[in-house]
């Protein structure tokens, strides 16, 4: 796996902490939906288990299963002696707002959102960058001019995704129509596949025939309903492409693996950093998949067009909105 070097990208950076190797005893801490929802959090996962086949250290993990489980399982850890903890998702913010102060000398990083604290590192995705090309992708491939997205729990952090998405729908196709549902408004949406079957089978019925997720779990039933009708369906974090061969067109790629893998390698190495890193396509944090699951279905047309989108976004004379900077998006 490419290594990105997260740390080069910081908002803010301060010193190093002062684990030393023999020190280090990672721990990780996944969002509600399970570390093998074959997203968000397993990419989490696989970015751990990746450090622990390259060095041989062990490391500590929990899977919450309500959110009053938060502060107690950081503090467990914390006592516990783990250093680096690392934790999946925004929802950890609070609790982590409370416990880091209470912990100086321990290593915290949050992935998904920003806390300010000395001694936390946040990781953030321009999320909206890699969901413009995987938009682009949409549209050249839509029969119909109709497209759909399905969003998890209606946060602003999913706005990300399905603006970006937009954006590069209407660059690919001014005249497609994007039809937009999310699947609730609490942390049960990411883990739905029922319900997220039902809104894709409804979006098909509309006419939409390439349907995007940006919803954990809940997206595995919205790759499923898209197969089962003979449409494609569009993977998100981790590359999905597997699940149904010739159905997923394309997988928008969040490198969550990276972030966990090199937050606990930096603490090994006494290299870790805290403050706010933003990365996106300009350092392969985000993007799309290729592989021989999905070969058939981008041909070299779209896959020029999107990477000439690519080059435009990374040298600046594409800019794609970011939903969190106003809480909306220009795209509709």
């Amino acid at each position: 796996m490419k290594r990105i070097v997260l740390g080069l990208l910081a908002a803010t950076a301060m010193t190093a902490t002062a684990v030393a190797q023999e020190e280090v005893a990672p721990a990780l801490l996944f969002d509600l939906g399970g570390k093998f929802d074959k997203s968000f959090n397993e990419m989490a996962y696989m970015g751990a288990e990746q450090f622990k086949e390259e060095t041989g250290i062990e490391y500590a993990e929990f899977e919450i299963s309500n959110d009053a489980q938060r502060e107690q399982a950081l503090r467990r850890f914390a006592e516990r002696g783990r250093n680096p903890i690392v934790m999946a998702g925004f929802t950890w913010v609070e609790y982590l707002n409370k416990v880091a102060p209470d912990y100086p000398d321990v290593s915290f990083a949050i992935i998904d959102d920003s806390v300010d604290q000395p001694n936390v590192r946040s990781i953030v995705f321009k999320e909206q960058e890699g969901s413009y090309l995987v938009g682009m992708l949409a549209a050249m491939a839509s029969e119909t001019g109709t497209v759909g997205f399905v969003g998890g729990m209606q946060v602003p952090l999913i706005g990300k995704f399905e603006c970006g998405y937009v954006g590069g729908v209407k660059a690919a196709n001014p005249d497609a129509k994007v039809i937009r549902n999310y699947t609730g408004d609490t942390p049960a949406a990411w883990n739905d596949p029922t319900k997220g079957g039902e809104i894709t089978r409804t979006q098909i019925d509309q006419g939409a025939d390439v349907v995007y997720h940006a919803a954990g779990g809940t997206g595995v039933g919205v790759l499923q309903a898209a197969a089962d009708a003979g449409k494609l369906g569009i993977g998100v974090d981790a590359n999905q492409n597997y699940l149904h061969p010739g159905h997923v067109l394309t997988s928008m790629l969040k490198r969550v693996d990276v972030a966990v893998y090199s937050s606990f390698m930096d603490a090994m190495n006494g290299e870790f950093t805290y403050g706010v890193q933003n990365v996106g396509l300009a350092e392969d944090a985000v993007g799309y998949a290729l592989d021989e699951h999905n070969a058939e279905l981008i041909t070299d047309e779209m896959e020029a067009a999107v990477e000439e989108a690519k080059a435009n976004i990374i040298s600046g004379e594409v800019e794609v909105h970011n939903f969190l900077e106003d809480n909306s998006c220009p795209y509709w």
